[in-house]
């Protein structure tokens, strides 16, 4: 039998406190985001709010910046 740690590594999806840990977020932040719009995309399985680890890699690849003042449109 594996431990968990082992499963945990080949998890596709994350639930909401799963994916706020990962992000370095506070669960609060990553439900705000939710709403507005401008967080990682996510999934509803029935009542469940997941996502999807590479979605999270994604969102958090499109927030690099170089500058404070640089937008994201500037980005090379």
């Amino acid at each position: 039998m594996q431990n968990d740690d082992s499963n945990r590594d080949r998890r596709t999806f994350l639930n909401s406190r799963e994916a706020a840990e990962y992000l370095g977020l506070k669960p609060n932040t990553l439900a705000k985001m939710r709403v507005y719009g401008n967080g990682p995309k996510y999934r509803k399985h029935g009542f469940r709010v997941l996502y999807a680890i590479d979605d999270l890699n994604a969102w958090s690849e499109g927030t690099r910046r170089s500058s404070t003042s640089e937008t994201p449109n500037e980005r090379n």
